[in-house]
């Protein structure tokens, strides 16, 4: 399209390696020729003009188009997961577990009966309970070796699948044990006595590690930096492997729940003595303690009574299993109706204080 009054050369290049060179003027004299000179160039200008409009409409429409698609497919479920707060995020996944640990139960009620479900369901309160009362101890072990808050998830994620493992070991010792020896029954018991004695008229958790004996073995026996490395447990350091903190905050913690276990192991078994229900509702209690940690940890302190709470039942199932050995059996329905008033009432009482003192206050 040539509107200039100047002659213009246009070089086209209909095939490789040959040029044409084609000389065209804007003016002309009037005459057929001319007119007919004018309507082919208008109507090649038109069909040029209507490839070039459909081109750039193409190209604008390729531009506006793409961003949509984007927004609309790509970062709509990206910005809803980062509106989501870490305790949002750990509210689903402690709900989703609970549900899950319900739903398990119901299927044990409908396979195997009521009595097995409320055996089930006492086992699972019950390690539920104390899985909560870990989560002081790991509270004090994250401040002592000053871990960060965003490699905590880590060490609880590998400390869990730890204690599931050593666990599930334990119990099937412990139910070959007690099957071949009925008398093991009263050392379990004697535990469980003793630790309900300890909650009771004990001294409080202790705030500094420095002295406690888990932690001294670890630090002498393990090499360790003075550092982080990110979220690595092991670093070459001079040539030589050496363990970070937070590796060592993982030994101390999976050994902490070693000796928490010395509890749980025999408190469930005062409950029930089928393997797949001690298994499974020590899993369940378990698989929520890295979420419910999420929630619970800054308001640990709150939760006064729920330590008093867990004596009582610990002390009741220790009972239980001596009379147990005497041949007189407490129905499983009042072992769990004790469990459930006991640790239910610790938990309100402990909320209602917390919120009288906060209304003081």
């Amino acid at each position: 399209r040539l509107s200039s009054p100047w002659l213009h050369a246009v070089q086209l290049r209909p095939a490789p390696g040959r040029l044409l060179t084609v000389v065209a003027a804007s003016r002309r004299s009037p005459g057929d020729g001319g007119k007919r000179g004018r309507k082919k160039r208008g109507r090649r200008a038109t069909e040029a003009d209507q490839e070039d409009g459909l081109s750039v409409g193409s190209e604008m429409e390729t531009k506006s188009s793409t961003p949509r698609a984007t927004v609309n497919d790509g970062s709509v479920k990206p910005a809803l997961e980062a509106s989501m707060t870490p305790k949002d995020s750990a509210i689903r996944r402690v709900a989703l577990v609970v549900i899950a640990a319900v739903l398990f139960g119901v299927s044990i009620a409908l396979k195997d009966g009521v009595e097995k479900a409320s055996e089930y369901f006492a086992g699972y309160l019950l390690e539920q309970s104390l899985s909560v009362d870990n989560l002081f101890v790991f509270i004090l072990v994250f401040k002592y070796f000053k871990v960060p808050l965003e490699y905590q998830n880590r060490v609880l994620s590998y400390g869990i699948a730890g204690a599931v493992i050593f666990r599930a070991v334990l119990i099937i010792l412990g139910v070959a044990t007690i099957q071949s020896f009925e008398a093991v029954n009263l050392f379990f018991a004697a535990i469980l006595l003793f630790s309900s004695y300890k909650l009771f008229a004990g001294d409080e958790e202790e705030s500094d590690l420095s002295d406690n004996f888990i932690v001294k073995t670890c630090q002498k026996f393990i090499p360790v930096t003075d550092y982080y490395d990110g979220d690595r447990f092991l670093i070459n350091q001079d040539g030589i492997w050496k363990a970070t903190p937070l590796l060592l905050t993982l030994v101390v913690i999976e050994l902490s729940d070693i000796a928490f276990a010395v509890d749980s192991i025999p408190a469930i078994f005062g409950v029930t003595r089928d393997p797949l229900i001690i298994l499974s509702s020590n899993i369940f209690a378990i698989s929520g303690l890295r979420s419910l940690y999420v929630l619970i940890s800054e308001s640990m302190s709150e939760l006064e009574y729920l330590q008093p709470a867990v004596g009582i039942v610990l002390g009741f199932i220790g009972a239980k299993m001596i009379f147990d050995f005497c041949g007189y059996h407490i129905p499983t329905e009042a072992s769990l109706a004790v469990v459930t008033t006991c640790l239910s009432g610790g938990v309100i009482l402990s909320l209602r204080k917390a919120s009288s003192e906060e209304r003081d206050k």
